[in-house]
This record gives structure tokens, C-alpha cells and sequence, in this order.
């Protein structure tokens, strides 16, 4: 029994100490830890943290000034994050100066104008069509894309979508064509309508249901075809969204040319009639598959200049005639169709306010002016082509005039 009491109270003095070294002052640290941290601190890390990757940002440089014209640079410049310590390792940068005009866009409130007009000229390189994209599916023509975008063009009229809506559903078709094979034709209605969807997800405050898009298609589609097109483009757009349209850039130009007030900037100042009559020339020349030969940007200012003069394309957008000349003159024959038929006029839509009429998507018989303004195309081309004057009649020589020799 004594034996078992003097266990007992040699277990709980034990007892007693361990919880005397624990009622320690916690602000103090013991010769252990401090041994241990010192030792840490000292040992060289074996797994340096690399910085988190970021961006290539562009910044705008001024050069020089000349008659009020100060022309930048657009350098990309890289983080100092990603600096290496070794210089003669910094060989995997690579860098492009490209010689751009200063910001159109006037001083801004809510924004810098050059980091606006830089993010728009970005977009440029970094959304790529291109109209080969035909070559990869041989069973596809391209009157089969221009019945399928006009056709894009009339539901968005019936749904009182806006015209970017329209343009993007194009885009996305184009840019998701361009990342397909061996596409066939029965496919196309229901990649565009879906296409469409995701537009109107984007651009449109009360975008239609999905229902209200298998409907349009009369059976061919149902809403699940819809809901697994949808997520097979945007997995192959890699979820790229947001490019600059040629309606965004040509809302750009015509504001920057008609703004009287820089206060209210995004308040449209430009007059509606002129704005549907370019944006009429831009819908029937976007279902000319040859239009994906030239940027957005080239393409709504060869619009533009098609209903002014080059000063003041120049003024809005700072390209050089000789950027724009090669679309002027390939739109030149859309525009003589155009000439020939009664000016558009602004449509009345349900639910749209009177001064936001003209963003609405309207439609008219565009294969009809698709048809004659490509064979305007080919006339004008056959008389590049011709040796002789248009209206002379080729004849064979006199047997007197020929040579001696023959």
C-alpha cells in the first residue's frame, strides 16, 4: 500500500513539473527555439517561390511633335517580377515596337483614353480570323456561311437584338470554324444559332430563352444541342469573348468625328440616318467571306470612308491611306449596289427608346445584293484583266498589217 502512495505522488510531482514548463511567458522564446530559428534562418532555401506570371502590358511612348501630330510608340515592356538576375538570360523576351498614331479618343472622366485606345488595338492581335479556315472543312462553301449569317441577321431582327450581338455571334462563328476539321454543312445552322446564344448572353440586358432559339431553328435543333454546342465553342475559344467588332470600331469613329461634348462621351452624338446607311455597307460585306481578309478596324474605317473623306478617317483612326485603300476598293462594288437601292430607313421596335433605334439589327434581301455586288466584283476585275479599252471590239489585223515574217 506504500509502495502504490509513493508511485502515485512521485506520478503527479512529474505531473506537476510538466505543467510548470508549460506556465511559461509565451512572449519568450526558449534556447531550443531560438537554436532552431537561428538554424533556419541561416540554411539556404531549397525551393525558391517564382513569381506568379503576368501579362505583357503596353505603355505609349511620345516621340517626337510635328505640326501638332506627335506620333508614339507602343512598346511591350515586362514586369520587374519577371526580370531574371541574369541579364545574358533574358533572351526568351522578345520585343516589338510598333509604330501607332495617338489616341483619337478624347480626354476621358472615367478612364485614360490611351489605355482605352491601347486595349482596343490589343484586341487586334490577339482575336485572329481568317478566312482559310474554308480549307480545313472541303464539304463547306462559302455561299453556305453567307446563308447562314444572313439568316443570323433576321433572327436578331424579330428579337430586337442589338447589332454587336449580331457581330459577335459572327465572330465566334468564324474564330470557332477556324479551330474545327471536316465540319458538315448539316452542322452550320445549329453552331451559329449557338453562336448567337452566347452572344446574346453577353451583349443583351434580357436575352432571349433558349427555348426561343430552338424554336427559330423549326426542329432542327433542341435546347440540349444548344446547351452542348455552346460549351463545345467556348472550350475552343479558350472563353475569348470580348473582341473589338467593326460596329464597335466604326461607333468609335463616327462619335470621335461627331462629338461635341467630351463631358458625355458615351452618349451617341452622330446622326442615326448616316450611322444605319454604313452600317447597312458593313452587313452585306460581312457575309463576303473575303471581308475576314482584313482587321475590324480596317474594315469599318473603308465603311466610313466610304460615306466621307479620308481626312477624316485619318483624324478618327490615325490609319494611313495606304492601309485602308486595299478595302476601300475591294468594298467600292457593295457600295455601287447599294447606291442603286432606297436608303435605309430607322426602324420602330417594341420596348426600344426612339434615340436607340439604330443599334437594333435589321435585315433586308441580303444575298440578292450579295449576288449582284460580287458580280459588280468580277466585271471590274475582267476589265482590269482586259488588254483593251471597256466598249472597243477585238478583231484580227489586215493580212496587209501583219508582220513579214508570219
Amino acid at each position: 500500500m506504500m509502495s502504490r502512495a509513493i508511485k502515485s505522488l512521485d506520478t503527479m510531482s512529474r505531473r506537476s513539473g510538466r505543467i510548470t514548463l508549460q506556465a511559461r511567458d509565451s512572449n519568450t522564446l526558449d534556447p531550443t527555439g531560438r537554436a532552431l530559428l537561428k538554424r533556419r534562418k541561416s540554411e539556404p532555401s531549397k525551393k525558391k517561390l517564382q513569381p506568379a506570371a503576368k501579362k505583357q502590358s503596353f505603355e505609349i511612348q511620345k516621340c517626337w511633335s510635328e505640326d501638332g501630330a506627335s506620333p508614339c510608340v507602343l512598346i511591350e515592356t515586362p514586369h520587374k517580377e519577371l526580370e531574371p538576375a541574369d541579364p545574358s538570360s533574358f533572351k526568351q523576351y522578345t520585343f516589338k515596337n510598333l509604330f501607332i498614331q495617338p489616341s483619337p479618343i478624347p480626354r476621358l472622366s472615367w478612364a485614360s483614353s490611351d489605355d482605352v485606345w491601347i486595349k482596343m488595338l490589343n484586341k487586334e492581335l490577339k482575336y485572329v480570323h481568317d478566312k482559310s479556315y474554308l480549307q480545313r472543312h472541303p464539304k463547306l462553301q462559302p455561299k453556305m456561311r453567307a446563308i447562314l449569317l444572313d439568316w443570323l441577321l433576321e433572327v436578331c431582327e424579330v428579337y430586337s437584338l442589338h447589332r454587336q450581338t449580331a457581330y459577335l455571334a459572327q465572330d465566334f462563328f468564324d474564330r470557332f470554324m477556324l479551330t474545327q476539321e471536316n465540319v458538315n454543312k448539316d452542322y452550320l445552322q445549329l453552331i451559329g444559332i449557338s453562336a448567337l446564344f452566347v452572344a446574346a448572353k453577353i451583349e443583351e440586358i434580357y436575352p432571349p430563352k433558349i427555348t426561343d432559339f430552338a424554336y427559330v431553328t423549326d426542329g432542327a435543333c433542341d435546347i440540349w444541342d444548344i446547351q452542348r454546342t455552346e460549351l463545345h465553342i467556348l472550350k475552343a475559344l479558350n472563353w475569348s469573348l470580348c473582341p473589338e467588332t467593326p460596329i464597335s470600331w466604326l461607333k468609335l469613329y463616327a462619335q470621335v468625328e461627331a462629338q461635341t461634348d467630351q463631358e458625355n462621351f458615351l452618349v451617341p452624338q452622330f446622326s442615326q440616318e448616316l450611322y444605319i446607311q454604313i452600317t447597312q455597307l458593313l452587313d452585306l460585306c460581312m457575309l463576303d467571306i473575303s471581308s475576314l481578309d482584313f482587321s475590324y478596324s480596317v474594315l469599318a474605317a473603308a465603311a466610313f470612308c466610304h460615306f466621307s473623306s479620308f481626312d477624316v478617317i485619318h483624324k478618327v483612326s490615325g490609319l494611313t491611306w495606304d492601309g485602308v485603300s486595299p478595302c476601300v476598293r475591294w468594298m467600292s462594288p457593295f457600295m455601287d449596289v447599294l447606291r442603286s437601292q432606297a436608303a435605309p430607313q430607322l426602324k420602330n421596335f417594341p420596348k426600344v427608346r426612339p434615340d436607340a433605334r439604330h443599334n437594333i439589327q435589321t435585315h433586308v434581301a441580303y444575298l440578292d445584293l450579295l449576288r449582284k455586288s460580287q458580280e459588280h466584283q468580277l466585271d471590274s476585275l475582267d476589265s482590269q484583266l482586259s488588254p483593251v479599252a471597256v466598249g472597243t471590239v477585238l478583231t484580227p489585223p489586215n493580212s496587209t498589217e501583219k508582220p513579214a515574217n508570219h
